[in-house]
């Protein structure tokens, strides 16, 4: 029974370690024909209500959403407020020429459980559709792409120590999805 649970957090342990490879994303160019210069006017944030959030502490719930960076609460409007502040600072410095409103639809956004951060550390992997539309007309100007974003978790005492130094999940991840909106949208 010993083996048996050490080969399972093992193995845990290695594919968590083989996800962990920095900061990544799957980007497409701005379609044929489109340039882009938005100046960015709405964010429209949606969450499919089959989305399945856990709050299992294990090390890799499989869960379609799992956040700890906020206190217990509902998970999909925490991260939305997430979202709604990287759109916010990307407002304030993409000045366009074309006025456009934004649609976010959230598919996954699974962060690191507690026992992950505090011992062997993971990836943040958050996988969203991504639709442009023009704000007076409504019509698409990039029509729905899928973003995947994974950005690293550290784990251990350098969780710890980067906590203590005002860097917690929150900021780390609003930091990343600022410079992720920010790539899409340029």
């Amino acid at each position: 029974m010993k083996f048996r649970k050490l080969l399972v957090s093992l193995v845990l342990f290695v594919g968590l370690v083989a996800c962990s490879g920095g900061q990544t994303g799957v980007s497409s160019a701005a379609p044929d024909g489109i340039t882009r210069s938005y100046q960015l006017v709405d964010l429209s944030f949606s969450a499919p209500a089959d989305l399945e959030v856990s709050e299992s502490n294990g090390y890799y719930p499989f869960a379609d959403v799992v956040w700890r960076g906020d206190r217990r609460g509902p998970r999909i409007p925490q991260i939305a407020a997430m979202f709604e502040t990287a759109f916010a600072r990307n407002a304030q410095v993409l000045g366009g020429r074309q006025r456009v409103v934004v649609s976010v639809q959230l598919e996954r956004f699974h962060g690191v459980t507690d026992r992950t951060r505090y011992s062997v550390g993971g990836v943040y992997n958050i996988i969203f559709l991504m639709t442009v539309r023009d704000a007076a007309s409504g019509a698409v100007i990039e029509p729905a792409r899928r973003v995947v974003a994974n950005l690293d978790a550290p784990g251990g005492a350098t969780a710890v120590d980067l906590e203590e130094r005002g860097q917690t999940q929150k900021v780390r991840v609003v930091d990343f999805l600022t410079q992720v909106l920010r790539r899409e949208l340029s």
